[in-house]
């Protein structure tokens, strides 16, 4: 069967009428399963036509040869939510996606080859792809719009035009699409500046940018002669990273740049309709010298805001798209009720240093083994020696990838930041043969640009005095359950990484925003459920609890405090966010 989308001289048709993009970025990965039906209607209130999203090859198959695609990454399913509200559906299945996502979605395990190209014609790579694919698209093959289905586009790769200058890699993607059926229009995306590098001969070019669309679109226009004029990535807001500020952008002014580009007769998908979360340990980070990771909220300053209510943008883009396209005649949804409770107790704790085997078995080596090659994607390395020195100690670690912890006889003694650049900490050993453990923390894997090659844990030697330190623990703790802790009450202060838990009671579940406020540096849970990362550094002091992670009577909530719980240990929930500061 030819696709109902064709790609002409002129522009898009659809079933043999002109047709015009209108589209907003909706990840389906970022946003709890029992919300996506919600988030899609709205999409369609906004009056898009279309969503868009990635596929986060890392969640798919978390292990060589083991995939997944059900529950929270029940991709048909959303495909066909999306199918019922009446959308198109952009599918970006990378392999690699950006998206400030952990690792730009290449699995981690891939980093366990020590010479791997990534994103490239290097066969270690080129083998997981096909495999990969070979999983993938077969599953997605009848929601094609060539088989009545939604997905009426695929994008080849993403941004490759910034990555790199490989044609016959790009070209290796689209035959391998091509192989395994997919007989939709393809599509490329880049920055305008970028737009030679990343092409494919008889694929559609588009651009990414926030603004002067009219420059951008000529930019467009005079590298692809003919055909539609779409930008892939409207970039109607951006992403945080910590320590900096909330990064807002006006309302007026991006639906004032919407305006100028459909009036230039171009196609459009807005980034994002709704950013959701990076819940868990799933956020991504930025490398251009300094390493900076991403925050947890990807609310991104969209039309739906990360609890999924509309903001000011949703009113105003819904009012300039009006002007080109049909808009549903129904008003805009009123925001969710939301949760309050102004104390929550965290009365029982339990350690985790003095709990590590609860938490993760030990593997020896001689020296410190990277979280790769110990299988690991998320969470920490738990790293033991002994000291073989008394009194001053120089301890330097060639690489920290991101944040070591270190402690003597389970006694903190100082930390060390990749952001920071920090390589050296000194302090006192009691003796000979204290116990040295380091605590790293991967904080997320780069997602942009030649650093993907992102390993984590201590990478390198580690030198004592000068001289490298042998014998080592290595031992995982990816977190993913805490089951085997046992947590006991206590009042006194806690030193080093303590887990403290508490119940939340709830007579209804409903959206709500955990405040952080007063606690240091962590993790937090509700029900099993990892609501991500929280730091005093900010912008962002509160965390999303979407409804569906609660329930009716008691909640389990458990917080890892890495430095200095307040001594009151409580929490409160609220019916706000907290994002932080603007520059507004």
């Amino acid at each position: 069967m030819s696709s109902p989308l064709r790609i002409h001289s002129e522009g898009f048709e659809l079933n043999g009428e002109p047709h015009r993009i209108i589209s907003g970025s909706l990840h389906y990965f970022r946003v709890h399963p029992r919300q996506w039906a919600d988030r899609l209607n709205k999409a369609r209130l906004m009056g898009l036509n279309t969503v868009d999203t990635y596929v986060p090859w890392n969640l798919h198959e978390p292990r060589p040869g083991e995939f997944r695609m059900d529950a929270e990454l029940d991709l048909p399913r959303f495909l066909d939510l999306a199918a019922e509200q009446g959308l198109h559906v952009l599918l970006r299945p990378g392999p690699s996606i950006c998206a400030e996502w952990e690792g730009s979605g290449l699995p981690s395990w891939l980093l366990a080859e020590p010479g791997i190209n990534l994103r490239t014609q290097d066969p270690l790579y080129l083998d997981a792809v096909e495999a990969y694919f070979g999983f993938l698209l077969p599953r997605l093959l009848p929601h094609l719009a060539t088989r009545g289905g939604p997905v009426i586009a695929v994008q080849v790769e993403n941004e490759y035009g910034a990555y790199a200058r490989d044609g016959a890699h790009l070209a290796h993607l689209t035959a391998l699409l091509g192989r395994h059926g997919v007989d939709v229009p393809l599509f490329t995306c880049d920055q305008p500046a970028d737009l030679e590098r990343g092409s494919v001969n008889g694929v559609l070019s588009t651009a990414n940018f926030g603004s002067r669309p009219t420059e951008n679109l000529a930019a467009l226009r005079a590298h692809q002669a003919a055909g539609p004029l779409m930008c892939t990535e409207f970039w109607i807001g951006w992403f945080d990273r910590w320590g900096g500020r909330h990064v807002v952008r006006n309302s007026a002014e991006v639906a004032a740049t919407l305006d100028e580009m459909l009036a230039a007769g171009a196609s459009v998908n807005f980034y994002m309709f709704h950013g959701g979360t990076n819940f868990g340990f799933t956020n991504g980070a930025n490398d251009k010298h300094t390493y900076r990771p991403t925050v947890t909220s990807y609310d991104y300053d969209a039309p739906l805001d990360e609890a999924g209510d509309p903001t000011e943008k949703f009113t105003a883009f819904r009012q300039v798209i009006a002007k080109y396209a049909p808009v549903p005649d129904e008003p805009v949804p009123a925001p969710a009720r939301k949760l309050s409770v102004p104390d929550v107790p965290l009365p029982r704790s339990a350690s985790l240093l003095g709990h590590r085997d609860a938490l993760g078995e030990a593997v020896t080596s001689a020296e410190p083994l990277t979280m790769e090659q110990l299988g690991q994607d998320f969470g920490f390395v738990l790293y033991e020696a002994t000291l073989p020195v008394a009194g001053a100690v120089l301890l330097e670690a060639e690489g920290v990838h991101d944040r070591a912890q270190v402690f003597v006889d389970e006694q903190p003694v100082g930390v060390l930041e990749r952001e920071s650049h920090e390589h050296a900490v000194a302090f006192a050993s009691p003796r000979v043969g204290a116990s040295l453990s380091v605590l790293v923390e991967n904080q997320g894997r780069v997602n942009y640009g030649p650093a993907i090659h992102d390993r984590k844990g201590l990478v390198g030697t580690v030198r004592v005095n000068g001289e490298v330190l042998t014998g080592w623990s290595n031992r995982s703790l990816p977190l993913r359950s805490l089951d085997g802790l046992p947590f006991a009450d206590t009042s006194a202060p806690t030193v080093g990484p303590t887990f403290h838990r508490g119940v939340l009671t709830v007579e209804e579940p409903a959206d709500t925003f955990l405040s952080t406020r007063g606690w240091t540096k962590g993790i937090a849970w509700i029900n099993g459920f990892n609501l991500g990362r929280y730091w005093s550094r900010g912008p962002q002091h509160t965390l999303y609890v979407p409804a569906p992670v609660l329930r009716p009577g008691e909640n389990d909530i458990v917080l890892l405090e890495l430095h200095a719980a307040p001594h009151r240990r409580a929490v409160h929930l609220r019916d706000t966010a907290d994002l932080g500061p603007t520059d507004d």
